[in-house]
């Protein structure tokens, strides 16, 4: 990328899919995208055209600033969140937001299957590799466990400072225990953790790559 995207280009960034990137805009446009490498045009049919990671960083950098830790789980593109746990804002609970989680979570899959080379969708794509709080959790939400809120029970998902690694805290140890399966099977590596001083238990969750 030698120069930022003009004010055109921009706005077909801007409206792409919150989940999968998937972009619309005229043919010259996102051949510009692609040949500045923001965005890739699927081999496949209806061979449509979704955001690299260069891209997401790009629309990602314009958006405002990250709150604290406890609302950290911006959207993929400002529109929908999964719960991190802790939100003192938190979406209301109800068949609608479970609709929403669901879609959000298929959307992903989707993601997967088209951004993965050999189209796999059992493990993480590189749009969740750089959204590692927001991935991790929407899993959790997608597969019915329940976010911490203004009580101790429930999951907390939390950046950490490893490379591609959060952890997960969640002071019920069947839970616990069933969320490290929950991620496992999202394609996750899931190891458990205490902390040296607290000894509170938490996983400690990474993508796993094959």
């Amino acid at each position: 990328m030698t120069r930022p995207p003009t004010a055109a280009q921009r706005r077909v960034i801007d409206a792409a899919d919150p989940v999968t990137g998937r972009l619309r805009g005229t043919e010259a446009q996102l051949a510009a995208l692609v040949k500045h490498g923001l965005a890739f045009r699927h081999p496949r049919p209806p061979h449509d055209h979704f955001l690299t990671p260069a891209g997401h960083r790009i629309r990602d950098a314009e958006e405002a600033p990250a709150p604290a830790e406890p609302q950290a789980a911006a959207s993929a593109g400002g529109g929908f969140a999964a719960r991190v746990g802790g939100e003192e804002e938190a979406p209301p609970a109800g068949p609608a937001r479970v609709r929403e989680v669901h879609s959000a979570w298929q959307g992903l899959l989707e993601l997967r299957r088209m951004t993965n080379r050999d189209g796999a969708t059992d493990r993480p794509c590189d749009w969740e590799r750089t959204h590692l709080v927001q991935a991790a959790a929407l899993a959790l939400e997608a597969a019915g466990h329940s976010p911490a809120g203004a009580g101790p029970e429930g999951y907390r998902v939390r950046a950490t400072p490893q490379p591609e690694a959060v952890a997960v805290y969640e002071p019920a140890e069947e839970a616990r225990r069933a969320c490290a399966a929950t991620l496992e099977r999202a394609g996750w590596q899931v190891g458990e953790y205490a902390e040296p001083r607290t000894g509170r238990r938490y996983l400690l969750a990474s993508p796993r790559r094959t």
